[in-house]
């Protein structure tokens, strides 16, 4: 079945709260716009979306979401350009990864055009509530889970899925020193690590909070086996570049298949930058870190975009990295923010008009 924009209905809010938002301020996704959409999976099909005021849920304690974790979401974000357009970045290939997730978890995938119209009519109703500060934007939240009742362990006969959005400043602010796990996977061959499952965030935070105790801000995950090849920092891909070459590990059922790590992967190519798409071993670092040959590591995600490693730690030893001139991060970062916000060309077909 498909739909257009006017099929879906919009209630509006009562009163906006958007003159209490001070977008001089903005933290990360801690205030909302005035709408969400809401779509629901009942009688083995989707009901038409809508889009109603921000508000909280109701459900059962008995709904599956709250005891067999059926759940997942995907990042966004909304930019502004000086015309007052509106732009995505890649929405499809959100979509696409959004219903991979599903799958996994035995979840109905959500058509295109819902995902896409749905999300639309949201950002014309809400486009006041993108920032036009440099380096802010609308941080979209698509999210699906179980709202199906019962205690039994099987998947849910009813689903709920919902777009909110949150005007947002930067994600993290300067550089990260990071912490190689030694003892706790973030994800198993054969599980839900590619998927955007809820629960492989929750797994992360004990792991990681014991690394900010030792005075980290961040985990870099290894393999659940030998703890030796280098996967995810935190919950972004990792990039590590050795002399004047960038390596990152290949996609596999353990290590998200990021769409800000693909952007990266094209760009650094067409900036003339040496790429290798391989399994990098934890020895490897180390020993490019005390030769002076490693030069950068950062991570890669839609809420960051590219954040800088300023240091790892490995077996109770610190290795800082170099301060660049010219880092490959800061190029790479400004060429999809431009992309983003509508200042250069777009040779990859990327960018995605909102009409208004």
């Amino acid at each position: 079945m498909s739909i257009q924009s006017k099929s879906i209905s919009v209630e509006k809010a009562s009163q906006s709260k958007i003159d209490q938002i001070d977008f001089d301020n903005l933290a990360f996704g801690s205030v909302f716009t005035d709408h969400m959409l809401v779509c629901d999976f009942k009688n083995g099909a989707w009901e038409l979306p809508k889009i109603v005021p921000y508000q909280p849920i109701s459900l059962d304690p008995s709904s599956k979401i709250f005891h067999y974790g059926q759940s997942i979401f995907e990042g966004m974000k909304a930019y502004k350009d000086k015309n007052e357009d509106i732009f995505l970045f890649r929405p499809l290939d959100n979509h696409k990864r959004f219903n991979i997730s599903a799958k996994r978890l035995c979840i109905p995938e959500i058509p295109e055009d819902y995902f896409m119209e749905g999300l639309k009519t949201l950002l014309k109703l809400d486009g006041e509530f993108i920032p036009k500060n440099e380096g802010s934007s609308l941080y979209i939240r698509p999210f699906m889970f179980a709202t199906g009742k019962g205690f039994h362990a099987s998947p849910a006969d009813e689903y709920k899925f919902i777009i909110a959005c949150a005007p947002s400043g930067a994600y993290f602010a300067g550089k990260v020193k990071v912490l190689i796990e030694q003892t706790y996977s973030r994800s198993a061959n054969g599980g839900v690590g590619f998927a955007k499952a809820g629960g492989n965030y929750a797994g992360q935070f004990y792991p990681t909070q014991l690394a900010v105790a030792k005075g980290y801000n961040q985990v870099i995950w290894t393999d659940d086996t030998e703890h030796e090849y280098i996967e995810e920092a935190g919950a972004m891909n990792i990039f590590i570049r050795i002399n004047d070459t960038l390596i990152t590990g290949p996609t596999s059922d353990r290590i998200l298949d990021g769409i800000t790590r693909k952007s990266i992967l094209e760009i650094a190519k067409d900036h003339g930058i040496n790429v290798e798409v391989r399994k990098i071993t934890v020895t490897e670092v180390v020993q490019a870190a005390k030769e002076g040959t490693l030069k950068e590591m950062f991570g890669a995600g839609t809420a960051a975009v590219i954040s800088p490693i300023s240091a790892f730690g490995f077996k109770d030893t610190d290795y800082e990295l170099p301060e660049l001139n010219a880092p490959f991060a800061d190029k790479i970062k400004k060429a999809i923010t431009d992309i983003q916000y509508n200042k250069s060309d777009d040779t990859y077909g990327w960018r995605y008009k909102v009409t208004k």
